[in-house]
Formats: C-alpha cells, structure tokens, sequence
C-alpha cells in the first residue's frame, strides 16, 4: 500500500509514544493480556504527550464547556480508563481494550477484529506481515489526513472490509475518535474533514463497566462507504 513514508515523523513525540506501544499486546482474543509496569508508563507518557498538542487541549476545552470534565487530570484519567481499561471478549479472559482493538489490532475466530491504524499498518507492511489486497473507497481528499476502505492479510488472516484515516498525526484519531465516543456513542458521528462530510462509527463495551458505570470503548473507527 505505501510506496514511501516520511519517518522522520515518527520521531515526533505523540508518535514516537504512540510506536512504543503497539508491541505491548497479545493479538488473540482470549489471551490474557499481562500488562507491566514498563507498558503502564508507556501509557502515562503517550496521553501526557497528547494531552499536550493544540488539538487535544481544544477537545479538553469544548468538553470542560459541556461540563464533562472539571479538569485536565479528570479527564486524562477517563481517558486512560475508556481506551487501555481491560476487559473480556473471549473465554472470561482479561483479552482487549478499546486501544489495542482500533489501533494494533486483534485476531478473532480465525479474522482481523480491529486494526484501524495506518502506522500500524505501515510499520507492518515493512516487515513483510501485512498483505494489502486492495481498496473499495478512496476518499475525496487530495490532502491527508485521507480515509480508505481496504481489504488485507495480517500474517496470513483476512480482513475483508476494513477503514483507515491515512496519514494522520495519532493525537487526530485518538482525539477524533474520543470526541464521537463521549457525544455518539453507539451511532454516526457527522464530522467535516476539510471541506467533505466524514462519518466516525464507535462502540461502547456492554459487558462490564469501570468508575460508576463508565463504559469501555468497544471499537471506533472511520466509515467508508
């Protein structure tokens, strides 16, 4: 899929912490996942980077004037609990989370579950464990961030139909997709991207809740049509 990529942008601090923990999952669904001191920390910094690019402070501001949140820590916390908290979606085992099912991806009964994420994609790609097989949509930006749907192996297992922002900044998917999930939940959010309409599709987690009834994101991702 990608003939070149700039990785002096991967250096940048949301995507170098971003990079950092993508390594940090078991990809099956019911594998317990065993998360270390080391990949906590890993958390910690990539939100504390984010938390400091103009577009997450933006998206702190419209929802502190929602009363959402009272203050940056309060919602840096839910951030932490909505996207990394664990939970089950296979055989009882603390398996997945909203970040590693939108952006590092899992394998479920046999397919891709997930996986939404260009950088992952590309980093993936390079290695020689992702196979791109084509595209059914290309969005009408002439710019990035772009969208495509695509269909693709991950070491050998399919996703049929999948959607990707693509070349995006990580604090651009993580703050757009948190923004649906807080206002949307569970149905289109309407968005425009540059001049075009642009719809995000998210989904809370049903089966188990942290806080005082706090749901875990399920999945989010861009729709292609």
């Amino acid at each position: 899929l990608y003939a070149y990529v700039n990785e002096k942008l991967f250096s940048k601090p949301t995507y170098s912490s971003f990079i950092r923990l993508l390594d940090n999952y078991q990809r099956a669904a019911g594998r317990e996942e065993e998360v270390t001191a080391e990949e906590l920390r890993e958390q910690d910094v990539f939100l504390r980077e984010v938390m400091e690019t103009e577009l997450m402070k933006k998206l702190f501001a419209f929802l502190h004037s929602k009363n959402r949140y009272g203050s940056e820590e309060e919602f840096l916390q839910d951030l932490k609990e909505m996207w990394f908290g664990l939970y089950s979606r296979s055989d009882g085992e603390k398996d997945s989370s909203g970040f590693e099912h939108v952006f590092s991806g899992e394998i479920k009964k046999g397919k891709v579950s997930g996986f939404h994420n260009w950088i992952r994609f590309y980093l993936l790609e390079k290695q020689g464990l992702v196979n791109y097989f084509s595209h059914n949509f290309d969005g009408p930006w002439d710019t990035y961030p772009d969208v495509l749907g695509l269909q693709f192996s991950w070491d050998g297992f399919y996703k049929e139909v999948g959607s990707a922002f693509i070349g995006c900044s990580p604090e651009f998917e993580f703050g757009i997709y948190t923004l649906c999930f807080i206002a949307r939940p569970g149905r289109a959010c309407h968005l425009s991207l540059g001049g075009h309409g642009v719809s995000i599709q998210t989904y809370t987690w049903t089966k188990s809740t942290y806080g005082h009834g706090k749901k875990y994101i399920a999945t989010a991702y861009v729709i292609s049509p």
